[in-house]
C-alpha cells in the first residue's frame, strides 16, 4: 500500500527559507521518481521538481537555483529546500510517486505554504 505524508509547509515573508518533508511507507519506494508538485488558487497542479532513484533531479524553470530536491532511500524520505522564497511560490505542494514499472501514481494530501510580508 503506498502512503505519502507532507509535512514542512508554513506562512514565511519573501526571501525565506522553508524544507519540505515526505515520508512514503510501502515497498515501491525504491522504484518510484519522487516528486514535487504545486497548485496554487485557481491554477493547474505543475511540476516543481523529481528525483530519480538514483538522484537525477529536474526543476521547473521557476523554481532552478532556489529549490532542491533531495532523497533518502533508506529512510523512504523526500526533501524540497526551498530558498528565496517569493509570494508566488504560494501555493499547496503535494508529494508524487511515480513508476511505470509498478503503474504507480500516488500523492499525498499536500501541505500549504504561503509566502506573505
Amino acid at each position: 500500500q503506498v502512503h505519502l505524508v507532507e509535512s514542512g509547509g508554513g506562512l514565511v515573508q519573501p526571501g525565506e527559507s522553508l524544507r519540505l518533508a515526505c515520508a512514503a511507507s510501502g515497498s515501491f519506494f525504491v522504484f518510484a521518481v519522487m516528486g514535487w508538485y504545486r497548485q496554487a488558487p485557481g491554477k493547474q497542479r505543475e511540476l516543481v521538481a523529481t528525483i530519480t532513484r538514483g538522484g537525477t533531479t529536474n526543476y521547473a524553470d521557476s523554481v532552478k537555483g532556489r529549490f532542491t530536491i533531495s532523497r533518502d532511500n533508506a529512510k523512504k524520505m523526500v526533501y524540497l529546500e526551498m530558498n528565496t522564497l517569493k509570494p508566488e511560490d504560494t501555493a499547496v505542494y503535494y508529494c508524487n510517486a511515480a513508476s511505470g514499472q509498478l503503474n504507480l501514481n500516488a500523492w499525498g494530501q499536500g501541505t500549504q505554504v504561503t509566502i506573505s510580508s
